[in-house]
């Protein structure tokens, strides 16, 4: 399975606007895509950066809807008030121990490691990191998505609330920094965002 993301780093107050826009016209348009299993987006109201994300069966399925969203994201991009970076990603992990409410929240963690070592983070991750994210307060899910060609990472643990967030913290960053420092990978960036559209259909991989 695979994925693309389209980050804006846009205006605080056109938010709104690039939510409603893919929810009330991507969305609909995303869906009767052949091969499209859900999309979803990330809001930092403080900041305006937005991550909308779409999934896919194939990476032929991903790559034959590029030029169907080319205005799409053009648009979106309008509407965050910023300029659209775009990139794809193989979906190495997803895990979900119950659907995200409303009000959830996400903290990701982009990451840079050895291309060779991808197959051993992926099964390191999927056997000794996901049972112990289970017990992190007001858990829903997590999902890591690869590069193999550049050993990049990005990994979305999402919480029931902000409050839930705030409190897995203090047991999130140890196994995050263990982790990596075991792996061989260097966290790039962490950051937190409000899950304002979650309508993924991407099947289980733990």
């Amino acid at each position: 399975m695979y994925a693309r993301t389209t980050t804006v780093h846009g205006n605080p107050q056109s938010l709104d606007d690039a939510i409603a826009y893919l929810r009330d016209e991507v969305m609909p348009a995303v869906q009767a895509i052949e091969g499209c299993i859900g999309l979803s987006m990330l809001g930092d109201r403080d900041s305006g950066r937005c991550i909308a994300t779409t999934a896919w069966e194939t990476e032929e399925a991903m790559h034959n809807s590029e030029s169907g969203f080319y205005a799409m994201r053009r648009r979106y991009a309008e509407k965050a008030g910023g300029r659209p970076e775009v990139l794809e990603w193989e979906i190495a992990v997803l895990h979900r121990l119950r659907q995200a409410p409303e009000g959830a929240c996400c903290r990701v963690i982009w990451g840079r490691g050895d291309p060779l070592e991808e197959e051993r983070v992926r099964d390191a991750f999927r056997m000794t990191m996901v049972s112990r994210m289970e017990q992190l307060p007001g858990f829903c899910s997590v999902s890591m998505l690869v590069d193999r060609e550049t050993g990049r990472s990005a990994t979305a643990v999402v919480y029931e609330s902000r409050d839930a967030m705030n409190r897995a913290t203090d047991g999130a960053g140890p196994m995050r920094e263990e982790f990596s420092r075991q792996m061989g990978i260097d966290i790039t960036e962490v950051a937190e965002f409000d899950l304002v559209l979650a309508h993924l259909r991407v099947p289980e991989t733990v």
